[in-house]
């Protein structure tokens, strides 16, 4: 069994700095792409931003310039720094990655309980 795991949500003032992280845990050989989404209340899950193993990221145009993904593979770890926050960007952050599952040799593609971020004065 796989799992991910999120912290470092939080309230946090606009304009202020908030940094995620997602353990990645359980039986599985490497991870391919890990990434970050977002579901705001009565509104549909959204990408955030996703790195591929070799490092190459991409972004939501919203978060472009603000939030930077990165991941450290030998502690199999994703990280989300997010800086100047919005009221916009409050929403449940979730981690999400492709793990090549020992048990199956398959690759699982596994979602994080998902970590709240508020962000209001």
């Amino acid at each position: 069994q796989v799992q991910l795991v999120e912290s470092g949500g939080g309230l946090v003032q606009p304009g202020g700095s908030l940094r995620l992280s997602c353990a990645a845990s359980g039986s599985f050989f490497t991870s391919y792409t890990m990434g970050w989404y977002r579901q705001a209340p009565g509104k549909q899950r959204e990408l955030v931003a996703t790195i591929t193993k070799s490092g190459s990221t991409n972004y939501a145009d919203a978060v472009k310039g603000r939030f930077t993904i990165s991941r450290d593979n030998a502690k199999k770890m994703v990280y989300l720094q997010m800086n100047s926050l919005k009221p916009e960007d409050t929403a449940v952050y979730y981690c999400n990655a492709d793990l090549l599952a020992i048990a199956t040799m398959k690759v699982a593609n596994t979602w994080g309980q998902g970590t709240q971020v508020t962000v209001a004065s």
